[in-house]
């Protein structure tokens, strides 16, 4: 990639998408409600407290730094490169071809494990709000309510991003304005004793990792990640954006950052006033925040139901958008079947790929539901493979096409060659933990064995043997050109010159 942002800019233009209609702060909405923080923190904080007690804050704090590091890779990619595919353009520049289709494959295989997942919870709850616990206890009255929500979710991405930025700017506020307030109503009732009888002190220990053993901690990041994925939704969005070499990936940095103010805060907060044993009881349950939103804001508690309903809502939005546009982007540069790079005349998005992820992952949701429930619970489990996969890939590929620079500064050195290769490191050791840890059926939220491994396993498994056979069949079919790239670009001189300053001065 070479030349000025002017001219970055002009050749972004010719993918169609529309330009200029997402703002920083749209962003930042994109990157936090992809996360689902409110749904994340209900369903996974009593599986960590389970594993680390009130080392769970610890754990989430240690689960931040590769996905920081991961979003500092981010950032210096996009401003060399602003392509809504991301990972598929960026490894596919640095690393070559096949890492940069596998790439591009884990990331539409995201969104298809967890979009029905996300609808789901916010039907369950809608339907708890409502009164309705009957059709709420009732599986196929739920399915076909988050079947409807994702349908209707897909559309609005079709319509126009303009339109999916202004749901996602009142859907973060619902959000994160819920779980603000309730962290401050139960940091209040903290310092005023008003807590359960065996409710612990908080105190710094809870951030120090020190005490926990290795495979608690290891085992705790694993849910760490899930919490986290997502906040890069906004670099996704890159061609469709106000400044489009600086604020995608500025976006996605203060996304993590605010991710982790919520998580700790919330984390500390629940555990302050339930204590470990009542937390522990949600082991693997959502239902925590209707739990603690009674005992904390009382008659408004409901607004923490309302916190879950719009984060499921908000991340099945949001999680069609990255898959959509990496299919776009596959589509263009020859590694995907065309009919992926149209781009809906009026509306100026990727009309029929976002049609096809949202249908797949219905279609994934609806016979997954049918086999079991915990189906569902098993695909978010396998997302953490596919997830460690395609952020490792990233934070290599950026120290390799930034690696004639990275002696330039100590900012350069640390930012764009030592913090990504660090998180990615993290996250491939994380990545052979879980493998390890899900090759044991026992160990997987079912207990199935499928051909002797657990459940999760055998999808991320199943899903990566069918991209590596789909790629064979692009490379010896229509993607022939792609895949003669030859790998190991580098950044420009240009580009470098405009992100870091000349050679030799102090930046």
């Amino acid at each position: 990639m070479s030349g000025t942002t002017s001219e970055r800019e002009d050749e972004r233009q010719g993918k169609g998408l529309k330009p200029n209609v997402v703002h920083f702060w749209d962003g930042v909405a994109f990157g936090v409600d992809s996360t689902a923080p409110a749904y994340s923190i209900a369903a996974a904080l009593g599986s960590i407290v389970v594993i680390a007690g009130t080392k769970a804050p610890a754990v989430l704090l240690i689960s931040f730094v590769p996905m920081f590091f991961i979003a500092s890779a981010f950032y210096y990619m996009n401003r060399a490169d602003q392509d809504c595919g991301t990972t598929f353009s960026w490894v596919t520049r640095a690393m070559g071809p096949w890492f940069g289709w596998m790439g591009g494959w884990a990331i539409f295989l995201s969104g298809v494990l967890v979009i029905g997942a996300q609808a789901d919870v916010a039907a369950k709850y809608v339907y708890s709000v409502l009164g309705l616990d009957a059709l709420g206890n009732n599986r196929v009255a739920v399915v076909l309510l988050a079947v409807v929500f994702t349908v209707v979710l897909t559309w609005v991405c079709v319509r126009g991003t303009e339109l999916s930025a202004n749901v996602q700017r009142y859907m973060v506020m619902a959000q994160v304005g819920s779980v603000l307030l309730f962290v401050v109503v139960a940091g209040w009732k903290i310092i005023s004793g008003s807590v359960a009888k065996d409710a612990p002190t908080p105190s710094f220990g809870w951030l120090s990792p020190i005490g926990l053993d290795r495979g608690s901690l290891v085992a705790g990041m694993l849910l760490g990640v899930f919490c986290y994925w997502g906040w890069e939704s906004s670099v996704n969005l890159t061609e469709e954006s106000h400044d489009s070499a600086e604020a995608p990936g500025r976006a996605a940095v203060v996304s993590t950052v605010l991710l982790l103010i919520m998580y700790l805060g919330s984390a500390i907060a629940i555990i302050g006033v339930l204590g470990l044993s009542t937390v522990a009881q949600y082991d693997d349950d959502e239902g925590l925040f209707g739990e603690v939103g009674h005992v904390v804001l009382g008659p408004l508690g409901w607004l923490l139901v309302l916190s879950i309903i719009t984060s499921g809502l908000a991340s099945t939005q949001t999680t069609i958008i990255p898959a959509s546009r990496t299919s776009l982007s596959m589509a263009v540069a020859g590694a995907f079947p065309k009919r992926f790079g149209e781009i809906h005349e009026r509306f100026e998005t990727p009309a029929f790929g976002t049609w096809v992820i949202g249908g797949v992952a219905v279609l994934w949701y609806v016979i997954g539901s049918v086999i079991s429930e915990n189906f569902l619970f098993d695909s978010l489990s396998a997302l953490s493979i596919v997830v460690a996969f395609y952020y490792a890939l990233t934070g290599i590929a950026a120290a390799i096409y930034w690696r004639h620079t990275l002696l330039r500064s100590w900012r350069a050195f640390l930012l764009i060659g030592v913090a990504p290769v660090v998180g990615a490191v993290v996250l491939l050791v994380m990545l052979v933990a879980a493998v390890r840890d899900y090759a044991n059926p026992e160990n997987s939220y079912s207990g199935t064995s499928v051909l002797g491994m657990g459940a999760p396993l055998a999808m991320a498994i199943l899903m990566f043997v069918m991209g590596a056979v789909l790629m064979v069949l692009a490379r010896f079919g229509g993607a022939q050109e792609y895949f003669r790239r030859p790998g190991g670009e580098q950044v420009s001189v240009e580009v470098a010159t405009e992100v870091l300053g000349p050679a030799g001065a102090p930046r």
